[in-house]
């Protein structure tokens, strides 16, 4: 999946107890919008992330603005 800097980002919890994370792609990494991601969780934490398969991207109103363009 790619991404764009401003594009959220949800990685689902891997079992029942465990929560999901949210966070804003800061930078991308990767050629063409692919990890590795640069991202600020919601509750501050800043890492280089490549995420498994178990992450949604949620493009921004800019992203997609870009893409269609």
């Amino acid at each position: 999946m790619k991404a764009a800097p401003g594009d959220r980002i949800i990685i689902r919890g891997h079992t029942v107890e465990s929560a999901d994370r949210h966070g804003l792609i800061l930078e991308v990494r990767g050629a063409d919008g692919a990890p590795p991601y640069q991202v600020r969780f919601d509750d501050g934490h800043e890492t280089i992330l490549i995420p498994g398969g178990d992450f949604v991207v949620e493009r921004s109103e800019r992203s997609e603005a870009k893409e269609a363009g």
